[in-house]
């Protein structure tokens, strides 16, 4: 028997195991948080309101991130359509997702009321705000100092939202520029009473620099990656690219499953520079993850959760019980116990290209030494008879 945690309740499930085999659990505590499992609704429609948050939790999330707020929700208007997919030849699989939605457009007195709703009717879930305003001091003391008042558990500072945004100066435009984000990430560390993450934009050069000032101004730990910017296409009867609205459009952030190779670059890169600078310091994957395999991947890479938005649009909010499934039956397979027993237990197999031409060399020359023919009586060994006679046979 397998056994998981599933909101408040313990949840056993049927695996084949040996009496003398430890018993696996999701059950983890990062930056003193208490999570059933480490799978994270990220921020974005599936947490966009309480009613979402609310069935997220039933459905045995191991957190919910609600979607992205601000002081000012009246600056913020959607349009339709704002969703394009990228789909298989046939047409039976959804790869690729591009969305040119905006943060909440919905009043910041709400949200207050809906957290404060979501923490009475939940007091064991953990609810994570993501927040993001303007470059002011105040904005953002302000919008923490409010959140926490009402009971929020952590905070995640959405410095990554490839669009629309950072017309105004926020998401992407403060996550590009390491000196500013630094910065902010001071005045939020200095309000904060409460774990704060830092989510990453991948639309960078290097990920490490941005990374690195978040954490050097004191973040708990970070979230990466967010969407790629991205076109989707161009209709080629209108010849208007995609989605398009009024005729028009703007480039928009690409996620879904064939995002997760670049994200799990970047997760690797953080979480190496994680344990080389800030040992001690979190991670949260997010990137392309529909099954517990992709969980899986991220963690040996160094993530402490991950989150997943678009699976969620695609597949549903039941979908955490399968992926709580496979990602079980991976360490029962691997007889690993915990999380931690196997986070970042494939950074270790990352080199330059340089070091693998020579291991590689290394190994031709030790395969080419063991299959040596001998040529003359004298250089028969004893040891290597078998070998050698076999050799022989094969000229």
């Amino acid at each position: 028997m397998v056994q998981f945690l599933l909101g408040n309740e313990r949840i056993l499930d049927d695996y084949p195991r040996s009496p003398e085999t430890p018993m696996p659990t999701l059950a983890t505590i990062v930056d003193g948080l208490r999570l059933p499992n480490p799978f994270i609704i990220g921020s974005g429609p599936p947490g966009t309101n309480l009613s979402v948050i609310n069935r997220a939790f039933r459905e045995g999330w191991g957190a919910v991130i609600a979607k992205t707020i601000s002081l000012d929700s009246s600056k913020v208007v959607n349009v339709t359509p704002r969703y394009a997919k990228l789909h298989s030849r046939d047409g039976s699989e959804v790869l690729g997702w591009e969305n040119i939605e905006l943060i909440s457009d919905r009043p910041f007195n709400i949200w207050l009321d809906e957290f404060k709703r979501c923490k009475d009717t939940n007091p064991n879930g953990v609810l994570i705000a993501s927040v993001m305003e303007e470059y002011r001091k105040d904005a953002w003391v302000e919008i923490i100092e409010r959140c926490q008042g009402v009971g929020v558990d952590a905070f995640e500072l959405n410095f990554s939202c490839p669009h629309g945004l950072p017309e105004r100066k926020m998401g992407a435009a403060m996550g590009q520029d390491p000196e500013i984000l630094g910065e902010v990430c001071g005045w939020v560390m200095g309000a904060a009473k409460l774990p704060v993450w830092a989510k990453m934009t991948p639309n960078v050069t290097h990920i490490e620099d941005p990374s690195r000032a978040a954490l050097r101004a004191g973040c708990n730990g970070l979230s990466a990656i967010n969407t790629i910017r991205s076109v989707m296409g161009v209709n080629l009867d209108t010849l208007r690219p995609e989605p398009t609205v009024e005729g028009w459009t703007t480039p928009g952030g690409y996620s879904s499953k064939a995002v997760k190779p670049i994200a799990l670059r970047m997760v690797m890169e953080i979480a190496t520079m994680i344990r080389k600078e800030f040992p001690g310091r979190t991670l949260s994957g997010l990137g392309g993850i529909e099954t517990g395999g992709d969980a899986a991947q991220f963690i040996l890479l160094g993530a402490d959760t991950v989150q997943v938005c678009t699976g969620v649009m695609k597949f549903g909010y039941e979908c955490v019980k399968p992926m709580c499934d496979e990602l079980l039956a991976f360490m029962e397979k691997h007889k690993f116990e915990t999380l931690s027993d196997f986070k970042g237990k494939s950074l270790e197999y990352f080199t330059t290209h340089a070091d693998l031409v020579r291991r590689q060399a290394d190994r031709k020359a030790a395969q080419k030494a063991a299959s040596k023919v001998v040529k003359s009586d004298g250089e028969w060994s004893g040891d290597e008879f078998v070998k050698q006679s076999d050799a022989l046979s094969k000229q």
